[in-house]
């Protein structure tokens, strides 16, 4: 039996603003991490954007580093972001995202992880 062995990993990233991502602007930029992660086949398997960063807990193939699916979700959100809204270059010149991030892999456990990212929904 062959098959493609998928990958578990916790990604955390802050926003630049300084108030923090507005409520609308969290519902577009979870929408645009959604379509960037389906375009490349990456599986969430939960997510929390709160008013001041992302939890985002995703399955993806082996082909992809891990700083390359960071750069890539940040960086399209980023983008798309504030081409559509050019105010938010008034705010943040280069990205709307802070330049780092958290990344660490999961193994066993996915229930604390997913716990975890639950209670950021109810804290935001």
């Amino acid at each position: 039996m062959t098959g493609i062995l998928y990958r578990c990993l916790r990604i955390t990233w802050c926003s630049l603003l300084n108030t923090g991502v507005r409520c609308w602007l969290a519902m577009l930029a979870e929408a645009i991490i959604r379509k960037t992660c389906r375009e490349l086949d990456i599986k969430i398997i939960d997510m929390s954007v709160s008013s001041d960063h992302i939890h985002i807990f995703i399955q993806y193939p082996p082909k992809y580093s891990v700083s390359f699916i960071a750069k890539r979700l940040k960086g399209r959100n980023s983008r798309i972001l504030r081409q559509e809204f050019p105010e938010l270059k008034k705010w943040c010149e280069k990205s709307l995202w802070a330049p780092s991030c958290y990344h660490g892999s999961v193994g066993h456990g996915w229930e604390v992880v997913e716990n975890y990212i639950a209670g950021q929904d109810r804290k935001s």
